[in-house]
């Protein structure tokens, strides 16, 4: 499956961003997918993921309560809503997939990358 993500920008501290995760050659319903996030000069770091099998979500502790990821299988996309954004949020924004049902926060256990959306938080 091909993925491509969308939807970064430019946004005040405290604003909102929707970013979108589309497949395409694949059913992504079928895979578990996650997004990550790159800040210049710093590793790769999980965001938040979403199971193929409709379990609960998992997120890092700094997005927790303010992060939402979730499906539209009739888009086959997967969403990650960013709501009360902080200028330590600026990244370039990853969605990726596997095609198992257990989540990992791990980079290294997925397969499938989209090309990376960029997000800037200005203060």
């Amino acid at each position: 499956v091909q993925l491509q993500a969308s939807g970064g920008g430019l946004v005040e501290a405290g604003g909102s961003l929707r970013l979108s995760c589309a497949a395409s050659g694949g059913t992504l319903s079928r895979y578990s997918v996650a997004w990550f996030r790159q800040a210049p000069g710093k590793d790769r770091e999980f965001v938040a993921a979403i199971s193929s099998s409709g379990g609960a979500p998992r997120y890092a502790e700094s997005v927790k309560g303010r992060f939402t990821i979730s499906r539209d299988n009739a888009e086959n996309t997967v969403d990650l809503e960013m709501n009360s954004l902080k200028p330590e949020d600026t990244a370039v924004y990853y969605c990726a997939a596997r095609p198992f049902t257990v989540l990992h926060t791990s980079f290294r256990s997925y397969s499938n990358w989209g090309q990376g959306t960029l997000v800037t938080v200005s203060s």
